[in-house]
């Protein structure tokens, strides 16, 4: 995860490019009802350019038109994040148990290794689902037989995938084709409102398929503004902030998701916690924390600058750097509750991993986590995701 980071029949097609009426419908499903089975997507159907958007876009209008429903999880969730290649794997069984003798209840897992794309000759996307679907339904009734809440992960606009499928739909670079990230990763223009039933599709089968929580990562544009800018050609016809684009497509996804019975989050870079300058990559703590259910701002404190709230060494006293972002970040809710608007509640993730390229590090154990925990717990939050790429994690004492 970067910190400061779907065959539909034709009649299923009309559900997912019919998202006002979808909304007009009734309430959002509470999670613990029983969900319908799950469909099989069979494509999004191929348009020209200009009418998939337009048609896209006069919904989107009318969509927008209904308020956000915001529901909150009942319980505090404590969360582990797992890796689509751990998550069909033996380490599951270890994984588990460490869950079950600890405070932790809770698994956000990769589903990107269970949906794929492909295209037809028709140039239709399609969400195919892998080989590995099946096992991932199945490890998700598991979970949920033990009463493990289970997060589906979502990897949103950083999806090179889907560019090199359909290029128009990615970011153009301003000297022509596809631009890419320092990384060399294609990015899709969020801009391109054709481009967010894939998404919203996988978002909608993994809710279906059992998942508790869909959580969107990487819902933004990318990091480093100026550059971006200079070389970006935005599809952007409307003129739109980015901050309202990545706005309008969490209220569209959280209908979606709600209707299929899930809650919504959506990760956040740290520093949205803390009221500054525009970031410049579509993400503010209003216009995505009054959209879903839960907001994590990703809070590891060594992804902070040394001097940050008069800490020198951010990666040493990572209790000191949780207090502040999340006190920030409270403070931020609350002024718009006191505004008589509904916010989301706050999950953030947290490190557990060692930060071996900062100067100077520690190595983050149990006690660093433990830390962490009772700092976000004396701001009043109980509820948070422990992130490691790898997926290995302490045995976390009382």
């Amino acid at each position: 995860m970067n910190p400061f980071r779907l065959r539909y029949s034709k009649a299923i097609l009309l559900l997912l490019i019919g998202i006002a009426s979808l909304m007009q419908t009734g309430c959002a499903v509470h999670p613990q009802e029983a969900r319908p089975s799950a469909p099989r997507p069979d494509g999004i159907r191929a348009e020209s350019r200009s009418a998939a958007e337009e048609r896209l876009s006069d919904e989107s209008q009318a969509a927008l038109s209904q308020p956000a429903q915001i529901k909150h999880p009942r319980k505090p969730v404590r969360a582990i994040y797992v890796t689509a290649n751990v998550a069909r794997s033996s380490r599951m069984d270890r994984l588990i148990s460490l869950v079950e003798q600890t405070e932790l209840n809770a698994m956000v897992i990769d589903v990107a290794g269970a949906f794929g794309k492909s295209k037809d000759a028709a140039g239709r996307i399609r969400v195919v689902e892998t080989r590995s679907a099946p096992k991932l339904q199945q490890l998700v009734q598991r979970l949920k037989q033990r009463h493990i809440y289970v997060i589906a992960r979502v990897v949103t606009f950083k999806d090179p995938g889907l560019a090199a499928l359909k290029p128009s739909l990615a970011l153009q670079s301003k000297t022509g084709g596809v631009w890419k990230d320092r990384s060399g990763s294609a990015w899709i223009d969020p801009y391109r409102q054709d481009a967010w039933p894939y998404p919203l599709a996988v978002a909608e089968f993994a809710a279906r398929m059992g998942f508790d929580e869909i959580q969107f990562d990487y819902v933004r544009f990318p990091e480093n503004e100026a550059r971006v800018n200079r070389e970006v050609r935005f599809r952007n016809p409307e003129g739109l902030s980015k901050n309202e684009i990545i706005r309008r497509f969490l209220h569209v996804a959280a209908a979606r998701v709600h209707r299929a019975g899930a809650f919504v989050s959506a990760d956040v870079f740290g520093l949205v916690a803390t009221p500054g300058p525009d970031s410049g990559i579509g993400q503010s703590w209003r216009t995505v924390a009054t959209e879903v259910d839960v907001i994590s701002p990703m809070i590891y404190p060594s992804h902070y600058d040394p001097g940050m709230w008069g800490i020198a060494k951010p990666d040493l006293v990572p209790g000191a750097v949780v207090a502040h972002a999340l006190q920030d970040a409270t403070k931020q809710n609350r002024k718009l509750q006191a505004a008589g608007i509904q916010t989301a509640q706050v999950r953030p993730w947290l490190q557990s991993f060692t930060a071996g390229w900062v100067h100077p590090h520690q190595r983050y154990g149990p006690a660093q986590i433990r830390e962490q925990v009772r700092a976000a717990r004396r701001a009043g939050i109980d509820s948070y995701m422990l992130w490691n790429a790898a997926s290995r994690y302490p045995l976390l004492s009382a």
